[in-house]
């Protein structure tokens, strides 16, 4: 079948999703990162069933998206924002690399190249992952509004609706 007949196949499908906002600095009230993800989610018709603000450390990271992946009826989707810049506290890519079991390499490709055409050389820091973790599709975004638009305009949310029908499959 076709990537056409793949995405006319999965055109219906509609995601229960997780939102995660890490960070030291943000509270529910000037997240502004997670109200973009939950807002694009929302707008395509998808349901956002849950929401978070963790600081940005491991065991809170972890303990959050465990929490998620665990439960009994785990979202089709989780989207983190924050936590994935070079400096020492930023852990979130590597939390959640630690609990993907396959990679979806082309993501981080992907938004680095647009993010590239945006801020030129500094796209290089962004270190954004996605992939399966177990049935759930986990994707990691910077915390700069203008990048998770980014990723959400132009990767995830036109992709989500193929993503869960191919990870059902």
């Amino acid at each position: 079948m076709s990537t056409h007949k793949h995405h006319q196949a999965a055109a219906d499908r509609r995601a229960h999703c997780a939102v995660l906002t890490v960070s030291d600095t943000r509270t529910s009230a000037t997240d502004r990162g997670g109200d973009a993800v939950a807002h694009a989610l929302t707008a395509a018709g998808h349901t956002v069933a849950q929401r978070s603000l963790v600081p940005d450390e491991p065991g809170a990271v972890v303990a959050a998206l465990k929490g998620w992946l665990q439960a009994s009826a785990p979202p089709d989707a989780i989207i983190t924002t924050g936590g994935t810049g070079i400096a020492r506290r930023d852990t979130t890519v590597e939390v959640a690399r630690s609990l993907v079991d396959k990679e979806l390499e082309g993501f981080g490709e992907l938004f680095r190249m647009l993010s590239y055409q945006q801020v030129g050389p500094a796209a290089m820091l962004s270190r954004a992952v996605g992939g399966l973790a177990g049935e759930t599709l986990l994707f990691t975004l910077p915390g700069s509004v203008n990048a998770v638009t980014l990723a959400m305009e132009k990767l995830i949310v036109p992709e989500l609706p193929h993503l869960v029908w191919e990870r059902s499959r």
